[in-house]
């Protein structure tokens, strides 16, 4: 199924399906878990825009590749290009909505991969790699410090953080990657993950929701 950016009613967005904007290790438990040091600063990398695919009516995973894991997020979907290190003000008025996502990895290559000091593509970036929900519109959220994200596999939830927790926070998290790199509409950033982290398998049952806005029921065909 191909992936279009819409709204929780329904409604598409006309932006382009851009490249996926990620950080790493946002979380300091999530660091801690696969015990992996802190940063010191923020760890991007990027995902092309053909990896994303809905949540919506199941998806699917690698069968070949090792232990797929799942990395449930708040998806920030921009709508205006952004660049050369924007005000906060700048940074809040791109901003269109905000989703539940899940990051996908293949674990066992990425651990591979950092053994070797190489980067970490090829088990970031593969098709599906991006589950993206619908989004709610800017402004449902009155303090983007202060934004819930839980997944729950099988009826155990797995993963129940919030954005209060970020090393680094939404708004100086986009701030430093449009300083980077130019952000474009259509453009997604995925804002790390909280602990909790682990493996997916065919035929799992998730709800994934940012709790008070919205809430996605799929599962792992």
């Amino acid at each position: 199924m191909s992936y279009q950016h819409q709204y929780v009613d329904g409604t598409r967005i006309h932006f382009p399906v851009g490249k996926i904007v990620c950080i790493g290790r946002n979380y300091a438990e999530h660091a801690k878990e696969l015990d992996n040091p802190v940063p010191t600063e923020p760890l991007l990398f990027i995902k092309p825009g053909s990896c994303a695919v809905p949540l919506e009516g199941g998806f699917s995973i690698p069968a070949d590749r090792g232990a797929v894991h799942y990395e449930a997020e708040i998806a920030v979907l921009i709508g205006k290009p952004l660049s050369t290190r924007p005000s906060a003000e700048e940074v809040l008025d791109a901003i269109s909505g905000f989703a539940p996502a899940l990051d996908l990895t293949l674990r066992d290559k990425q651990a591979e991969l950092k053994a070797k000091g190489l980067p970490w593509e090829v088990a970031k970036s593969f098709d599906g790699a991006a589950v993206l929900a619908p989004f709610v519109s800017n402004g449902t959220f009155a303090d983007l410090t202060d934004i819930p994200v839980r997944l729950t596999i099988n009826g155990e939830v797995r993963q129940d953080g919030n954005s209060s927790l970020m090393l680094n926070p939404i708004v100086p998290m986009i701030q430093y990657m449009a300083g980077c790199f130019s952000l474009q509409a259509g453009d997604v950033i995925l804002t790390g993950t909280p602990a909790g982290v682990g493996p997916l398998n065919v035929g799992d049952e998730l709800v994934l929701e940012l709790p008070g806005a919205s809430r996605f029921e799929s599962s792992v065909r």
